[in-house]
């Protein structure tokens, strides 16, 4: 029976490649420049801004929480 190679693209530079160490990039070389991507904030996750009134909801939920548990 044939033996099957399981392709994928590169999600830094798109080139297509058989299983290789530096999955699910092509080399090191992608592996890094994905790392460079993560560590300058180009992937930072969007957070939303809390007010005042956010900020004292909170703290009345967490508050509630603790006394529930004594």
């Amino acid at each position: 029976m044939a033996e099957v190679i399981k392709m994928h693209k590169c999600p830094i530079c798109h080139k297509v490649v058989a299983e290789c160490k530096y999955k699910p990039f092509c080399s090191k070389r992608c592996a890094d420049i994905d790392l460079g991507h993560w560590l300058d904030g180009s992937y930072a996750v969007p957070a939303q801004e809390l007010d005042e009134k956010d900020y004292e909801k909170l703290e009345q939920i967490v508050e509630s929480k603790y006394s529930e548990e004594d």
